[in-house]
């Protein structure tokens, strides 16, 4: 089962992602794409875990995502942005081999017999970026984000803390 759970910056993705796991499973996992780039990136990771109880088991992996998800498991990939975001640099800046590097990642997920609820953003939706590398890094997200909901079997789009259904 893929969940697929997007929105604006602070429109409680997160919150609402991590309920519906602890309604599925007593066990879920957090799977945390962001590279750490700095101390202060790393310690706010750390109060991300330290938020979550010992019910959750955090793995972090920057691309790879297919690998570290067990079979039976209910997943939370938070988030799709920071993940491309690790495509993007590490291919320098090219859209389309990043586009085509996490498409082929993504269909691994959906081999994976687990339930997976990858929560991401709508950065096409915020103000049109200044820069041609904002630009597109906003094209090849709005791309993968449609690639994830076409292939979703529930989408929700977070508003000012409200989960409105999408796709079911």
């Amino acid at each position: 089962m893929l969940y697929y759970i997007t929105g604006g910056e602070r429109s409680g993705k997160s919150n609402y992602a991590q309920n519906l796991a602890l309604q599925l499973s007593s066990t879920p996992y957090y799977l945390a794409t962001s590279r750490i780039w700095d101390d202060d990136h790393r310690k706010r990771i750390d109060r991300h875990i330290a938020d979550r109880d010992q019910q959750w088991t955090s793995i972090e992996e920057e691309k790879q995502l297919s690998k570290v998800i067990e079979d039976k498991s209910v997943v939370v990939i938070d988030c799709v942005t920071l993940w491309l975001t690790n495509y993007f640099v590490d291919t320098k800046n090219d859209v389309e081999k990043s586009l085509s590097l996490a498409k082929d990642e993504f269909n691994k997920l959906l081999q994976k017999k687990a339930t997976i609820i990858i929560i991401s953003n709508e950065i096409g939706m915020g103000v049109h970026a200044t820069t041609e590398v904002g630009r597109k890094f906003t094209e090849l997200q709005g791309w993968m984000n449609q690639y994830i909901a076409k292939h979703a079997h529930k989408a929700v789009l977070m508003i000012s803390g409200i989960p409105v259904e999408i796709k079911n």
